[in-house]
């Protein structure tokens, strides 16, 4: 039961990923509890957020640490 929902959110993550916007905006990161794990904002939500979800050997271990918790994100579309 808990692999089905653990793909589950594999595929709607990725299907959230492939619909962002190419616009300013502020994201949420979100835990499966759904508390906030991170808010930042970006100038191209697309290019920002997908960024956070490509293999690279450049992140920080900070960054490491809150992705292995990450279930969920939203985001907000700005003026800039």
């Amino acid at each position: 039961m808990w692999y089905n929902v653990a793909m589950k959110m594999q595929v709607d993550l990725k299907t959230k990923l492939a619909n962002l916007p190419d616009e300013p905006g502020v994201y949420i990161m979100m835990d499966g509890d759904q508390n906030i794990l991170y808010v930042g904002k970006a100038k191209n939500l697309k290019i920002r957020v997908r960024q956070y979800f490509h293999a690279s050997t450049n992140k920080t271990e900070k960054v490491l640490a809150m992705l292995s918790h990450v279930e969920d994100f939203r985001y907000i579309i700005t003026a800039s």
